[in-house]
């Protein structure tokens, strides 16, 4: 097929077809990705927000499957379960070993992966400059303690 004989419906189809098995790969690399929080050290419990920060950055940084998950997250049902069965599996139940109540469990995991999300995404994958050049430990300064609170702080 020329390059010119590329438009219309069968462009538009060719493009999408493309564009399902480059998703396909993306998802099909990222599916086996697992955050690894089931064994984090929940003590000291005043430091959780930190360590948890912490371990993510590490995780993002050590992983480019994370990437490419939320990539494909957006636009992918499949990612995107991948992603909400983190939540689901992983970070509801750490906020329940924290002594939270189902139902205060579920949110305030759900405010700690907001979180941590928008800097992956601001970082990692959109690479906004900014958010490129905090250093490590700063992001832990300023995500750590909201982090913290999400997870510990009385109800409001």
């Amino acid at each position: 097929m020329a390059r010119g004989d590329l438009t219309g419906t069968q462009g538009h189809r060719w493009w999408h077809q493309g564009l399902q098995r480059l998703q396909s790969g993306l998802f099909a690399a990222a599916v086996a990705v697992d955050p690894g929080l089931p064994g984090l050290p929940l003590e000291p419990r005043e430091e959780i927000g930190r360590t948890l920060v912490r371990h993510f950055l590490t995780r993002w940084e050590e992983n480019g499957e994370l990437t490419a998950l939320m990539r494909v997250g957006a636009t992918d049902p499949a990612a995107a379960d991948r992603m909400q069965s983190v939540l689901r599996e992983q970070m509801i139940p750490l906020a329940r070993r924290l002594g939270h109540e189902p139902e205060q469990a579920q949110a305030r995991a759900a405010l700690c992966v907001s979180t941590v999300l928008g800097l992956a995404l601001t970082r990692y994958v959109l690479r906004f400059p900014a958010s490129m050049a905090l250093g490590r430990e700063e992001i832990v300064d300023w995500l750590g303690p909201t982090v913290q609170r999400y997870l510990t702080a009385p109800t409001p």
